[in-house]
């Protein structure tokens, strides 16, 4: 099984999937819209965490469509009753077989970025697109956080513990810019109509959005003062996201998509 920084059984997991959901469901809809998500569509939604957008996806295609919903642990989307045409399945999407083919859509969140094999996964991706389908690739480029206001000490506590946080994410495999990378790599799998989008806001002390840097310090604490960060450190970048005088950019969030080719497009298929 694939292993992220950010463990999903964690109780900090809870609290991430509220930030994304507020913070950037919306956008992500509107994304989706984009690509033409309507009705009778069939749809996979990789990594769908409480399946917020997988339920949305769901509503937009009715009764006579599909969506599955996949992750690796899956317990936070399990308790929610939906209608059967959106099934959730546990699953790894770099080592288990792809759960089906053939698809008018195909979405990942924030996913890509935590897998060293993302150039091989986004290739099953495109592979399980029906010719004319969509893929649609969201990920964070978090090496963009400009602080919008604070004190000279609290920036540069700010981005120590988040150059802290952005290092061990390497360590365990992912790539803290794959955002920025994302477009090129799908053109690179000859997807054809590439394009992107992306949204970022301000984040203030005490708001919903950078509760995230919250939940994700949190986690993984003790790896960060084995990284040199000390506890009055984290003390200190605890009560800084608490000040509503203290403003910093969110993650900007790049939404990619692009086209499997189909053969009226006078192009070769995608093997």
């Amino acid at each position: 099984m694939s292993r992220y920084l950010f463990d999903n059984s964690a109780v900090q997991t809870i609290d991430r999937f509220t930030v994304l959901e507020s913070c950037y469901d919306q956008f992500s809809r509107q994304q989706l819209a984009r690509a033409g998500l309507t009705a009778e569509w069939r749809c996979l939604e990789v990594g769908g965490g409480n399946a917020s957008l997988a339920d949305w996806m769901g509503e937009r295609v009715g009764p006579g469509g599909q969506v599955t919903v996949t992750d690796l642990d899956p317990r936070w989307a399990s308790s929610t009753r939906r209608p059967p045409h959106v099934r959730l399945l546990r699953h790894d999407i770099v080592h288990d077989p792809m759960p089906g083919q053939d698809y008018d859509l195909v979405h990942a969140r924030l996913v890509l970025l935590h897998l060293p094999e993302r150039l091989q996964v986004l290739q099953r991706l495109v592979g399980a697109l029906r010719p004319g389908g969509w893929l649609v690739l969201e990920e964070f480029d978090c090496g963009w956080t400009p602080v919008l206001a604070a004190s000279a000490e609290a920036e540069v506590l700010f981005h120590r513990v988040h150059t802290a946080l952005m290092g061990l994410l390497a360590e365990a495999g992912a790539d803290p810019l794959w955002g920025r990378r994302v477009l090129a790599a799908m053109m690179s799998v000859r997807l054809s109509d590439v394009t992107a989008t992306t949204y970022a806001e301000a984040w203030r002390g005490g708001s919903t959005g950078i509760s995230l840097h919250r939940s994700n310090t949190d986690q993984v604490a003790d790896r960060l003062t084995q990284a040199g960060i000390t506890d009055e450190e984290l003390s200190a970048f605890r009560h800084l996201l608490t000040d509503p005088a203290f403003v910093v950019n969110s993650y900007p969030l790049i939404s990619v998509r692009g086209r499997r080719p189909s053969e009226n497009d006078g192009q070769e298929g995608i093997r």
